[in-house]
């Protein structure tokens, strides 16, 4: 039996059953693609089901302002990826009149959309021949042929590409897909696969040669960056705090945070208490400081670890262009800020 219908046949045995896999509608597919990417399944599937469910079409989500489309996605992280996606929903609602480009060429020219996203769109919504090639599928194809590029490499994906272009059926490309990604998903996994109830435990190399743990190789390490933040939580006699909007490009663009002092390491309550007088009120008009969080919440993302601690601040009088409780809560926030607002009840 060959490589795919080997494939194939685990696939309808041990598929998933995911809501965008029940649809060939490619607002759908696109949307799940796009929410998947650095995001696990189980953690991006209740985000698909609210989006799909507050914004159906790709013209509900196009007149959708920012600032909601932020709210929905608030705590899948890389939220670029949701600006893309607003930007992008807008283009084919108003360029395209609602439809989608129906081949690969044409949906890389979309905003956000690169070759793994175009290949899953082609082949998932319109049946195109061409393979989609994601970690999963790195790692699958690496150990079975026991392939040493090192996959951080910008040739590798060309390499990889080619392989799996040999290997798909041109009769049915869009569940082969589905298929050697799920899996390296489920069953070919990064750490301790059970290779001894695996379909290919006859036929890998990788397995024949005691690789299994050496492959995929990826050399590249990422430079992580240590910051530390000090969020400073207003509270005025009208029961209002304040908040700004992240405008910088970086991490955290257009979502909201409480006043900000970054320093340069961990500091203690003393040199917050005289950062806070000095950058942000004057020393008669605060009642009190304290310390939410003792010890720093570390919040960690791809190339930067967060050390964030909030400050909570009693001022005389009322802040100038402060909000409400309600309206704090209505708005877009980093996930750890927004877990903040909530565990702390802030009222503020």
């Amino acid at each position: 039996m060959t490589f795919h219908n080997l494939l194939i046949s685990w696939y309808l045995q041990n598929k998933r059953d995911l809501p965008w896999r029940n649809t060939t509608n490619p607002y759908h597919i696109w949307l799940s693609e796009i929410m998947l990417q650095q995001t696990r399944v189980a953690q991006g599937t209740p985000y698909f089901l609210s989006f799909t469910t507050h914004f159906p079409t790709v013209f509900d989500l196009a007149k959708a302002n920012e600032e909601q489309v932020l709210k929905l996605w608030q705590g899948l992280g890389y939220y670029s990826r949701a600006r893309n996606l607003h930007k992008t929903a807008q283009h084919i609602a108003l360029e395209l009149n609602g439809k989608f480009p129906d081949n690969y060429k044409d949906l890389l020219k979309l905003k956000g959309v690169g070759e793994y996203t175009a290949a899953a769109i082609a082949s998932f919504s319109y049946n195109e021949i061409v393979p989609v090639v994601d970690g999963n599928v790195f790692r699958v194809l690496s150990r079975y042929f026991d392939i040493e590029t090192d996959i951080a490499q910008a040739s590798a994906k060309k390499e990889f590409t080619a392989l799996a272009s040999e290997l798909i059926p041109k009769d049915n490309p869009a569940i082969f897909n589905q298929a050697i990604m799920e899996f390296g998903a489920l069953q070919c996994v990064p750490k301790n696969p059970d290779c001894n109830n695996c379909i290919f435990n006859n036929s890998c190399l990788a397995l024949q040669k005691k690789k299994v743990d050496q492959l995929p190789v990826k050399s590249k390490k990422v430079k992580v960056k240590k910051r530390y933040l000090n969020y400073i939580v207003v509270t005025d006699e009208k029961n209002q705090t304040l908040i700004q909007k992240r405008t910088l490009k970086g991490i955290w663009h257009n979502l909201y945070e409480f006043p900000l002092i970054e320093t340069e390491k961990e500091e203690d309550f003393n040199f917050v208490s005289n950062a806070i007088s000095k950058t942000l009120f004057d020393k008669k008009s605060i009642l009190s400081i304290m310390e939410h969080n003792e010890k720093s919440i570390i919040h960690k993302l791809s190339h930067q670890h967060l050390h964030i601690k909030f400050w909570g601040i009693k001022i005389k009088g009322k802040v100038d262009k402060g909000i409400s409780p309600e309206e704090l809560k209505t708005l877009p926030f980093p996930i750890v800020i927004h877990n903040f607002i909530e565990q702390a009840q802030i009222a503020v």
